[in-house]
């Protein structure tokens, strides 16, 4: 339990500014959660416009273009 939430926002702020981006590790982390997501059967999608049409009427309410 976090009895502290400012002292860890500090600390997330602080982390952030001084911890610097590595591509290739961030690419291999991407890529752990893609096979993890396949294991699970969430990847590769079976129906890849299942639910297209919600999303089509979204983009319409927000009046943004929309590309799949």
């Amino acid at each position: 339990m976090i009895k502290n939430q400012r002292l860890i926002e500090e600390f997330e702020k602080e982390y952030k500014q001084n911890e610097k981006s590595d591509y290739f590790s961030n690419l291999r982390i991407f890529e752990a959660l893609y096979e993890e997501a396949c294991s699970f059967g969430i990847f590769p999608l079976k129906d890849p416009l299942e639910g297209i049409e919600e999303k089509v009427r979204f983009a319409k309410a927000l009046n943004v273009s929309f590309t799949p």
